[in-house]
């Protein structure tokens, strides 16, 4: 037996092993992606790190920090090359930012007609179906729930959005406007929710914030678009909206008609005080100058008087004067 063999042997042995896995422990992080590292299956921690130490947790209640309580892992960042040992294991995410139609159901895709619209009761026991989207992405403060402690962190995101969602249409409520007269559909559920819109979605954004320590991924934003009744009430309620916009339309014209008469009744007062004021005046003027006139003697007054009287008898064409007996 050639003796070279066992030789060979070993040298391939080392080659396969250099190459399987020393080489094939070189790794890179691309830059939308973030990496964690486990020994043996254990997740390389942070010593005495939770979950609970990060501001991602204050919008938990006492009760969901005992549940959603999760250890903070190392996270490796773009990059590299980086090497890892045969029994260590290295798990990507991407943190890229997602859209997805908000009634998308990721265990049963044919769901919610399959995934176009979501379906809720509003406080008038109206069924109406909702549209939108949602933007959402990975939370790098929150590797460990999204990778090993959550097994489909979306679906749950999910779940919990709709559910949120649902009971907020069947308990809404449109804030009541100070002096509102109620004119243009207020207290329909559909048109409230319609109208208040913008307000709707920020009360989304604020219920699911949490979800970034419950299952880490952080929704940026909830796009409720559509809001639609069934088609058996769109008739009826397009015929309640066209009423109410009639009255509407007729409290505005009479609100403005009385509008510009008051106008009118204020420059109609001014000009009248206007021409009184400028009959007034000469009066005014002529007493003061009639008092300066008298102070100065009693003559000038009586001269005055008769300068008067000669002018007005200069124009007159007749004169009737009192003849005495």
């Amino acid at each position: 037996m050639d003796p070279n063999i066992p030789v060979g042997i070993f040298l391939g042995f080392v080659a396969w092993f250099l190459l399987r896995y020393l080489a094939g422990g070189i790794y890179t992080v691309d830059q939308n992606e973030r990496a964690v590292k486990t020994n043996f299956g254990r997740a390389d921690r942070i010593p005495g790190a939770t979950t609970l130490t990060d501001p991602i947790s204050d919008s938990l209640d006492a009760e969901e920090k005992q549940r959603y309580q999760y250890p903070q892992v190392r996270v490796i960042l773009p990059g590299g090359p980086y090497f890892k040992w045969p029994w260590q294991k290295v798990y990507k995410v991407s943190i890229a930012t997602q859209t997805v139609n908000m009634a998308f159901d990721p265990d049963f895709p044919s769901a919610n007609q399959a995934g176009t619209i979501v379906e809720a009761v509003t406080k008038d026991q109206l069924n109406t179906g909702l549209t939108g989207q949602i933007r959402y992405h990975i939370s790098e403060r929150n590797l460990y729930a999204n990778i090993f402690a959550v097994k489909r962190p979306i679906a749950h995101v999910m779940g919990y959005f709709v559910s949120v969602l649902r009971e907020r249409i069947a308990t809404f409520e449109a804030p009541a406007a100070p002096g509102a007269t109620d004119p243009s559909g207020s207290g329909i559920s559909i048109n409230d929710l319609r109208k208040n819109l913008r307000d709707l979605n920020e009360h989304m954004d604020h219920e699911c914030s949490s979800s970034d320590a419950r299952y880490g991924i952080v929704l940026d934003a909830s796009l409720i678009t559509g809001i639609d009744p069934p088609p058996e009430v769109e008739s009826a309620l397009a015929a309640i909206n066209t009423a109410h916009n009639m009255v509407s339309s007729d409290v505005s014209l009479a609100q403005a008609t009385a509008d510009q008469r008051i106008e009118q009744s204020k420059r109609a007062a001014e000009i009248e005080t206007l021409k009184a004021q400028a009959e007034v005046q000469p009066l005014i003027s002529l007493a003061s100058q009639l008092s300066e006139l008298k102070g100065t003697g009693e003559g000038a007054l009586r001269a005055y008087v008769r300068n008067v009287r000669l002018g007005l008898f200069g124009n007159a064409q007749q004169v009737v004067l009192e003849s005495k007996r």
